[in-house]
């Protein structure tokens, strides 16, 4: 015969329910309440078991966590639920908060094919991964004589005093720590022998002081008397990364179904679907399954990964990274394009049609962001604010990667333009930044300005522009740079273009059968000479020679050519 040692705080009316499940199968139940239950509460719960005679209520004893109390707890149900009730063979430990997934009779069948096995879950401290907050090995050295969730500053403060004079406390002898899950099925004769011990006295002056003894009395005492230890709990119960307890709702029914456990915790208490599923009575079974909590350990190992790292480039409220620990920058590739739009005309729409998506202009354009097409509001209801966009540049970038998530974005960006996302491109993975230097000179070229303003701004951008090259050629920048001088560009453009499309639309091996129009340059090089003569001194755009170059006669049909 199977009994169950329940330990119950809260929600006692879906403790009822479950107590009433199992006392109905034939098994015995002991409840131990938290001794922070009102009396009033604690008589009304008492009263709905009233009418089941194998229902027992232990010696209520005021629990709180991390502390020997929820142990002391688990002994005076289990010395009860042995004194009541000499036919029980075997006793099984779970919480209010805990949920039969398969008949009773199932589970004495299993353990009719283990009658001399204690289920526990008992690893040496040296070969436990999972312990959350830094002690492992302290927990059983140190003494904890503070509560870590009442008194968190005399907790700390203590461990460090501790620490400080090396203070060690002496593990009984024969004891070799062990830790593991606190729920548990033991045999009668292992769990009697540990609560009768004559040197019990010691052993519990010891975990006294012992932070968690929870997770750490019975999984030690064990291995003093048990005959056959197999070092895994029957009951289904998952921890996030921070050590806390995974919460089965409504929508994880076919998954407990499908790990074939005995109990699980930690359900919740508004879950009607799964208590209704699960206490039906009526539920088929396969009283020869083997419990398998691996078969679902993929899909909380993804939990787990997604709640610590999140997805590539998402930013939200309830989980928004710290900077350089994020999953990904940004949640997909783009393309940056520095000097383009000042070099040929309609670059923009001559890059769409060969790659296929819309190319946006200077999106951290002074005035405004340059959406394709001339958008006011683009995806995820970016708008064309500029003051809007300049209050969280970065997150009006992530935003707009995220928000077209199957369609490669491409802006252009150059030294007038917003330089805030200067080092967020560079070190983002993602980027594709391709530049033609000192390009920005182009438009002051074809200018109608006055030569003395002309050469104020082709000082302020050639500084700009610099200090930009520089976070390029970082050795903290990720992202992937292409960087070429103006005059090598204007050189022999075709094969850099070439590179540009195919690596934006890899799959597609196309090639260029036409280019964009270049403007004029004719002038460019006195242009670029009398920025000398005036005391500014340019040096990004290669060497461009003062006399224009004669003109190339026209080349053979069918090779792509730029227009100059």
């Amino acid at each position: 015969m199977i009994g169950f040692v329940m330990l119950c705080h809260t929600e006692l009316g879906r403790a009822a329910q479950v107590a009433r499940y199992w006392a109905e199968s034939g098994s015995p139940v002991v409840i131990h309440v938290d001794r922070r239950v009102v009396k009033k509460t604690y008589r009304r719960f008492v009263k709905s078991l009233a009418d089941l005679d194998n229902v027992r209520f232990s010696r209520r004893q005021r629990c709180e966590w991390g502390t020997f109390s929820i142990t002391a707890a688990t002994q005076f149900a289990s010395e009860l639920m042995l004194r009541a009730f000499p036919d029980v063979g075997h006793v099984f430990l779970v919480s209010g908060s805990c949920l039969p997934l398969r008949p009773v009779s199932d589970l004495e069948a299993y353990l009719k094919r283990y009658p001399q096995t204690d289920f526990i879950e008992s690893v040496t401290i040296d070969e436990v991964a999972w312990t959350v907050g830094g002690l492992d090995h302290e927990r059983f050295t140190l003494r904890f004589p503070f509560s870590w969730q009442t008194q968190r500053w005399l907790f700390d403060k203590y461990v460090s005093l501790q620490r400080l004079l090396r203070l060690r406390r002496k593990i009984p002898v024969g004891l070799v720590p062990h830790l593991g899950s606190q729920w548990w099925c033991l045999t009668r004769q292992t769990l009697s022998a540990i609560l009768e011990d004559p040197d019990r006295a010691v052993y519990d002056r010891y975990f006294e002081r012992v932070w968690i003894p929870d997770e750490s009395y019975f999984q030690t005492l064990v291995r003093l008397y048990s005959r056959q230890i197999e070092s895994r709990s029957l009951t289904l119960a998952k921890f996030d990364f921070q050590g806390k307890p995974h919460v089965f709702y409504d929508d994880h029914l076919q998954l407990l179904r499908r790990s074939d456990c005995f109990v699980a915790r930690k359900i919740w208490p508004r879950a009607d679907v799964l208590y209704e599923t699960f206490l039906s009575r009526r539920l088929p079974s396969d009283p020869e399954a083997e419990p398998k909590p691996a078969k679902i350990d993929r899909l909380f190992s993804k939990a787990v990964e997604r709640r610590k790292r999140g997805r590539a480039g998402l930013y939200m409220q309830s989980r928004f990274p710290r900077e350089h620990f994020e999953n990904g920058k940004t949640c997909a590739t783009y393309s940056v394009f520095e000097g383009f739009s000042d070099l040929f005309e309609d670059f923009d729409g001559w890059l769409a049609k060969f790659i296929g998506n819309r190319v946006h202009g200077h999106i951290y354009g002074p005035k405004r962001a340059e959406f394709a097409g001339g958008e006011v509001v683009f995806n995820g209801a970016l708008p064309d604010s500029a003051a809007l966009r300049d209050y969280n540049p970065r997150a009006f970038l992530t935003n707009l990667i995220w928000s077209t998530r199957g369609e490669h974005q491409c802006f252009q960006f150059g030294p007038r333009d917003n330089q805030a996302m200067s080092w967020f491109m560079a070190t983002d993975p993602n980027a594709q930044i391709s530049v033609v230097t000192g390009a920005w000179a182009v438009p002051l070229f074809r200018a109608n300005r006055n030569f003395s303003d002309i050469r104020k701004e082709a000082a302020r951008l050639q500084r700009i522009e610099m200090a930009h090259l520089d976070i390029l050629r970082s050795v903290w920048t990720k992202a992937r740079v292409r960087i070429w001088s103006l005059s090598d560009f204007v050189d022999a453009p075709m094969e850099p273009l070439q590179t540009i499309v195919d690596e934006i639309r890899p799959q597609s091996l196309r090639r260029l059968t036409e280019a964009p129009r270049m403007v004029d340059l004719t002038g460019f090089g006195k242009f670029l000479q009398n920025l000398k003569n005036q005391g500014m001194q340019p040096v990004l755009m290669g060497n461009f020679p003062v006399e224009d170059l004669p003109k190339p006669a026209n080349p053979p049909h069918g090779r792509p050519y730029v227009v100059k």
